[in-house]
């Protein structure tokens, strides 16, 4: 966290007590805002957008528009689902002056919304990471449960061959395949939590934070 806004549980400040000190007149902990919510806001931006050399751009003009209607903001949600809706608004309007959403519709028109299947570079980007991180969560399965696992997911094979394989019965295979997807799902859940996919790295929270302030006119952070 930046030095200028180090003080004793400065950063522990609910979003509601940051938007009423900078309404009051502290303007620079909007900082802690945008750090707070700059990773998420990309991945959701880039879920949209899938275009990352647009994403800082739509990212900031989200805050700007935040911060120049803060006053606007009831609590009746969030103050992250509220921001996050503004993302989701500039990013959806960007989408539509590109010529690649509006080929996006009139394909999805014409055959029938089969472009959910479409290969585009972030389903690549998803497709590898997750297939590493899932290569990895497996390795760390018992292995009673990697091989049921193995067998009915990756093999497709039936219940019946994999009591077969296994010589175990049935119960054993349904229990075992619930459990390893169980602990699988857990693995994943920790690597979304801890921002493992479309990470936004420390030099480019520091841009978007500091194009902002000079945007408002508030002293940019040291």
């Amino acid at each position: 966290m930046n030095n200028t806004l180090q003080s004793v549980d400065i950063s522990q400040l609910s979003d509601e007590e940051i938007i009423s000190r900078v309404l009051a007149g502290e303007q620079r902990l909007y900082e802690l805002i945008m750090r707070r919510y700059n990773s998420k806001l990309y991945r959701v931006c880039m879920s949209i957008t899938n275009n990352d050399s647009i994403i800082e751009d739509i990212m900031q003009v989200t805050y700007i528009k935040a911060y120049e209607n803060l006053y606007t903001f009831k609590s009746r949600s969030t103050f992250g689902t509220w921001l996050t809706r503004i993302l989701i608004n500039e990013s959806l309007q960007q989408m539509k002056k590109s010529k690649r959403y509006i080929g996006m519709e009139e394909n999805e028109f014409h055959t029938g919304n089969k472009t959910a299947n479409t290969a585009t570079p972030v389903k690549a980007l998803l497709n590898k990471e997750l297939s590493n991180v899932l290569e990895q969560a497996l390795i760390q399965l018992p292995e009673k449960y990697r091989v049921v696992f193995m067998l009915r997911e990756v093999e497709n094979m039936s219940i019946a061959e994999t009591v077969d394989t296994l010589n175990i019965t049935e119960a054993n295979v349904k229990v075992r395949l619930n459990r390893a997807k169980t602990i699988l799902r857990d693995s994943l859940s920790v690597y979304y939590k801890n921002d493992g996919i479309f990470p936004f790295h420390l030099s480019r929270c520091d841009r978007v934070v500091n194009n902002v302030f000079k945007y408002l006119g508030i002293p940019v952070p040291c």
